[in-house]
């Protein structure tokens, strides 16, 4: 299935769709943004590229009138609330994934939260998805790999992170991510090594 982003929708449209929200790394002031802006310089330094912004792609499942947001975020510092957890994995070394301080959670969260909506670029990507994998995205999402954020664990040149969860949804939903690109000739570390996850576990 390919992207649809450039085919308007009236907003009567109740089809089944995912959204995809792309959001800068570091928005709302966050440190991250200075950790990741070295880190941006030192990578692209040892390619030989210029630097370019960063970006964080969050995911919006609309389906049966209601509303999910589908996201890699840290188990720490979240709100007390049922956030839709339907998986977990470690952060840096699985060792040190025994610690939430040190750990992932995975999201199918109804209703959820998207604390940084507000600093998206541009308006988010519409991608139709049929009804019947929609009523069962939460399984989808579960079934993502729990490899160890921060590492290439397919050795694709590219790290596991949240965009490997945005990436790793929209392949196993039919959509062709690699055609994805992030605004303002961004970088989404970790994309490619979410649509090859994707790839082996659609070859099994």
């Amino acid at each position: 299935m390919s992207p649809h982003a450039d085919t308007p929708r009236p907003p009567s449209d109740p089809g089944p769709h995912l959204l995809l929200w792309w959001l800068p790394v570091g928005a709302g002031g966050h440190v991250v943004i200075h950790t990741s802006r070295w880190w941006e310089v030192i990578d692209a330094s040892v390619h030989r590229r210029r630097p370019r912004p960063l970006f964080h792609a969050a995911l919006e499942l609309v389906v049966d009138g209601r509303r999910d947001i589908i996201e890699m975020a840290p188990a720490w510092g979240a709100p007390a609330v049922d956030r839709g957890v339907v998986a977990t994995g470690p952060v840096g070394m699985r060792a040190l994934g025994r610690s939430r301080f040190f750990r992932y959670e995975v999201r199918c969260w109804r209703d959820g939260v998207l604390p940084d909506r507000a600093w998206a670029v541009g308006a988010p990507v519409r991608l139709d998805v049929g009804l019947e994998r929609a009523r069962h995205m939460s399984d989808v999402v579960a079934s993502v790999p729990g490899f160890v954020w921060g590492r290439d664990p397919l050795r694709v040149g590219d790290m596991w992170n949240s965009n490997s969860l945005a990436s790793w949804v929209l392949t196993r939903s039919g959509v062709e991510a690699s055609a994805l690109r992030p605004p303002d000739d961004g970088r989404a570390p970790g994309w490619a090594s979410g649509i090859a996850a994707a790839a082996i576990r659609s070859a099994h």
